[in-house]
């Protein structure tokens, strides 16, 4: 933000943590869930000493989509967030 608007602002970033084949079964099972698939990942100091990593529930685009196929994929996505969350010493939360 400092270097293209001139703002200043914590720490914070934005990740592309997509996982080809997970997208290729969604992708093919619903062709414009791409602009849903939950690869982004941010991570941001929210205080001080205080970093937050954060990502979007892949449950959330199988109720956007209502196709049963995108289930099993969001699934396993979840529970690769959900360890890559555990892993960082974290707890799965809702944002505020």
């Amino acid at each position: 933000m400092k270097e293209k608007l001139g703002q200043d602002m914590a720490p914070y970033r934005i990740l592309g943590a997509c996982n080809p084949p997970l997208a290729h079964q969604a992708v093919t099972a619903a062709a414009d869930i791409g602009l849903l698939l939950p690869c982004n990942v941010i991570v941001c100091e929210e205080a001080p000493g205080r970093v937050v990593v954060g990502f979007l529930d892949p449950q959330i685009m199988v109720g956007l989509v209502g196709k049963p196929e995108v289930k099993a994929v969001a699934d396993a996505a979840e529970q690769r967030l959900r360890r890559a969350c555990e892993s960082l010493g974290g707890s799965v939360t809702q944002p505020t």
